[in-house]
């Protein structure tokens, strides 16, 4: 199975146009980008990718069903492999959020691009209570697996949900590869010794994700290292001077998803 690492251009200053950003994101060796479709028109981006052999995750953010269809109709135009959805809000009650999954797996069947309902803060994934609760309910419900978000809003390391893990884990076609901590989404800097178990931690869980796409047959499994600018990045106080490089922070973590995955 193809492990594919994309770059999210969140936050990321290397590069004054998209083209120079995609030149950038290309020579680092990733195979592709994810970030919300751009503006500029659909069959531009379409060969800007192309030129930089890098494919393409769209990101969409919808609140409503009807907004849902609209973003995933349009972000299906810029030809992207996945869609990476934030869905609706973690209010919504449960009938009512059933409802809206409802037409967003009808609406990804008409377009016929993969997506992904990223488990996020605020949105209807947000515990993995709620998030198994949709899965067991719709068995055609693909997720992004971002478990920062899960520590953060449950204050722990998921001991003692760890069956809820692997059930979200097994229906995770994509990975925000991101290391978060019980207080934050996003621990100052992954290369830091004092988070070393919170590293290991996160590459168990995206290990097995890797292992349950093998055998389930997928023919590839896609990887963002999703580290964000301040105030995801902790700044120091006064100067506000960032904890670590971002850049720099996105490549180390390509480089472990890629070897830690191939043993």
């Amino acid at each position: 199975m193809r492990v594919r690492i994309y770059k999210s251009l969140w936050g990321m200053t290397e590069g004054a146009t998209l083209a120079e950003k995609l030149r950038r994101i290309a020579d680092a060796g990733y195979d592709g980008v994810e970030f919300d479709p751009p503006d500029v028109a659909p069959a531009d981006w379409r060969r800007m990718c192309a030129d930089h052999g890098l494919a393409y995750i769209a990101a969409i953010y919808s609140l409503t069903a009807d907004e849902f269809e609209s973003n995933l109709r349009r972000a299906a135009e810029f030809g992207p492999v996945l869609v990476n959805a934030q869905t609706g809000r973690d209010k919504y009650d449960y009938e009512f959020a059933c409802a809206y999954f409802e037409r967003a797996l009808a609406v990804e069947s008409d377009v016929g691009v993969p997506v992904a309902h990223e488990t996020h803060r605020q949105r209807m994934l947000y515990t993995p209570w709620a998030t198994a609760r949709f899965l067991e309910r719709f068995p055609d419900l693909k997720i992004c697996a971002d478990f920062s978000h899960w520590v953060v809003v449950t204050e722990s390391r998921l001991a003692d949900v760890d069956d809820l893990v692997a059930l979200a884990s097994s229906r995770a076609i994509h990975v925000h590869a991101r290391v978060g901590y019980e207080q934050g989404p996003q621990v100052p800097d992954p290369r830091a010794p004092e988070y070393a178990a919170h590293v290991a931690l996160f590459e168990s869980w995206w290990k097995r994700i890797h292992t349950l796409r093998a055998d389930a047959g997928a023919a590839e499994i896609s990887f963002t290292p999703e580290y964000g600018p301040p105030p995801y990045l902790h700044t120091s106080p006064y100067t506000r001077e960032p904890a670590a490089d971002l850049w720099e922070v996105c490549g180390w973590a390509a480089r472990r998803l890629r070897d830690f995955v191939a043993t």
